[in-house]
């Protein structure tokens, strides 16, 4: 149920996170919500969160975003 007081983003998953999930997706947070909160609403564990960005800007987990932002989660990505 949304209320006047939510906020609408586009969230965009990569990589391994899309593995039954979507690639892209807009999605209905009340106002007011991080973008840890965010990422947990995707059953995705923070910790295996690598990059997170708001409108092609890195952003931390504790930021809000706004009604319209575009929310990217990448994964951790190991390698050598």
């Amino acid at each position: 149920m949304t209320t006047e007081n939510d906020i609408s983003v586009m969230v965009k998953l990569f990589a391994f996170f899309r593995d039954n999930r979507f690639k892209q997706q807009e999605q209905q947070f009340p106002a007011g919500t991080t973008v840890r909160e965010i990422i947990l609403a995707q059953h995705i564990d923070p910790e295996e969160v690598g990059v997170t960005m708001i409108n092609s800007r890195h952003c931390t987990l504790d930021q809000k975003p706004v009604q319209g932002d575009q929310i990217a989660i990448f994964p951790v990505i190991g390698g050598g």
